[in-house]
């Protein structure tokens, strides 16, 4: 569990959610199957992140029910010295509701049974649709289970409702030990990329060979040395044309001097990712190619970063990065003024897509790819439609969030150049994101990742 916070903070969402569903509904939020990894063996166990941000409960084999009156009945693993021998500590249904706040708890073997009866006299049954496979046919299960017993005076649901827009929406704004917290893990993964920077350099120095998996390892035990219990994600670690590859995974590939290493990693820290990306010189000294791309992406990124505040769009910080990376991208001879026209003709017509392909941003929290709407909740009924200057499909543009304070985002422009016709060979095989995790808070945001430097000054020293 969770020994960083205390079990009132869970119990102050469930009875947020309690309140935001109907007061004749039931919850139902199970946590993560356990995965075998191969035989007899399996994946480590992580939570479901709607579980765990309702409980702060780590342990495999469980379920959470929360009413509508803010009744909160947990179904957790009995106790088995046996298994325990096995397997490890069970806090088990009688020790579970003072440890974690819960009105009632049962052996998970008692869900079939229990479950009719708490869903009796509700008018509403919710639960998080599509996102545990086989869920809706117990649903379905415990509904018949209780539909057989009408004629004693049972009343059955009569609607079943989604919860993840409910849960969605209160995890979309990070509390303060949600914040903490992320600060935390990103204080923790940019040393783990300092780690790595350094590592490369001093080899390469040293006459050492360096593969990918070198600088993996740095990362890897940065992480766990100060208690992050996972990486957020598999960690990328790409070499000279390897990073080109968005989603490329650390490998064996060599660490050449005089090429570029990208590496986007982050760890997991009691249930939140931290998400952090830099690039740098192998060697420790850019070249001057490198250097005016490396410059190009840091000025976008402060475009970005100056406009994430309150009352600003989602999509403004990815708008703000494209109009400095094209008119980068003309300077310096990426694309062609004279093939593809002004800064606003590139913008329009998205010539600068070969070489920056992907958002900006996405949301941060317990999931890498935190949960929350990207639309704004207010403004869903207003709509226009334009078409896609690339595809020439029609796209249906609804108005972006509007960012508010406690919203955790990251911010991660870039540019990759894969050889073509056109492109300046001095460029070819140059991949470069940088990437850091902001806060909204009231007059703008915090990047809290800043541990390790972005600058390409600061970056040459450092690994000096």
């Amino acid at each position: 569990m969770n020994t960083t916070m205390n079990s009132s903070i869970y119990a102050r969402r469930r009875a947020t959610l309690a309140a935001r569903m109907s007061p004749d509904g039931v919850a139902i939020i199970p946590t993560a199957p356990e995965q075998p990894r191969n035989r007899d063996n399996d994946f480590q166990f992580r939570a479901d992140s709607y579980f765990y941000y309702l409980t702060g409960f780590t342990e495999p084999n469980a379920t959470l029910v929360v009413s509508g009156d803010g009744q909160s009945t947990l179904f957790c693993a009995p106790k088995d010295m046996e298994r325990e021998i096995w397997d490890g500590f069970r806090l088990g249904p009688d020790a579970a509701p003072d440890v974690l706040g819960m009105d009632a708890a049962f052996s998970s073997k008692e869900l079939d049974t229990q479950l009719p009866r708490l869903l009796d006299s509700r008018g509403v049954v919710w639960y998080p649709f599509a996102t545990h496979k086989g869920l809706e046919t117990k649903v379905d299960g415990w509904l018949n289970s209780l539909r057989a017993r009408v004629r004693m005076g049972a009343m059955c649901p009569e609607q079943q409702r989604d919860l993840c827009g409910i849960l969605d929406e209160m995890r979309l704004f990070k509390d303060a030990s949600e914040q903490d917290t992320m600060r935390r893990a990103a204080q923790i993964s940019a040393g783990a990329h300092i780690r790595a920077m350094q590592l490369s350099a001093r080899m390469l120095r040293e006459g050492k060979q360096v593969r990918e998996y070198h600088l993996d390892a740095e990362l890897l035990h940065e992480f766990r040395l100060h208690g992050s219990q996972f990486p957020a994600y598999g960690s990328i670690v790409a070499a000279g044309a390897n990073a080109c590859v968005l989603h490329y995974r650390a490998d064996a590939a060599p660490v050449r001097d005089g090429e570029l290493v990208l590496i986007d990693a982050g760890c997991e820290l009691d249930g939140y990712a931290s998400d952090i990306t830099r690039t740098f010189p192998a060697n420790g000294k850019f070249t001057g190619p490198q250097r005016a791309l490396y410059d190009l992406v840091v000025a976008s990124q402060e475009a970005a970063v100056a406009i994430t505040k309150p009352g600003a769009r989602f999509t403004d910080p990815h708008e703000a990065s494209v109009k400095v990376l094209a008119q980068g991208m003309l300077d310096v001879g990426l694309l062609d003024k004279n093939k593809v026209g002004s800064l606003d003709d590139v913008i329009e017509k998205r010539a600068y897509f070969p070489f920056y392909m992907h958002r900006t941003s996405h949301w941060l929290g317990m999931d890498v790819h935190d949960c929350g709407a990207y639309l704004e909740p207010s403004e869903l009924g207003k709509t226009t439609e334009r078409k896609d200057a690339l595809t020439g499909d029609v796209i249906i543009n609804r108005p972006a969030r509007i960012l508010q304070p406690g919203m955790v985002l990251t911010i991660e422009p870039g540019i990759y150049v894969r050889p073509a016709d056109g492109v300046p060979e001095k460029f070819h095989n140059i991949g470069i994101r940088i990437e850091d995790d902001a806060i909204v808070t009231a007059n703008g945001c915090e990047l809290i990742s800043r541990g390790v430097p972005v600058k390409a000054d600061e970056i040459e020293a450092l690994m000096r």
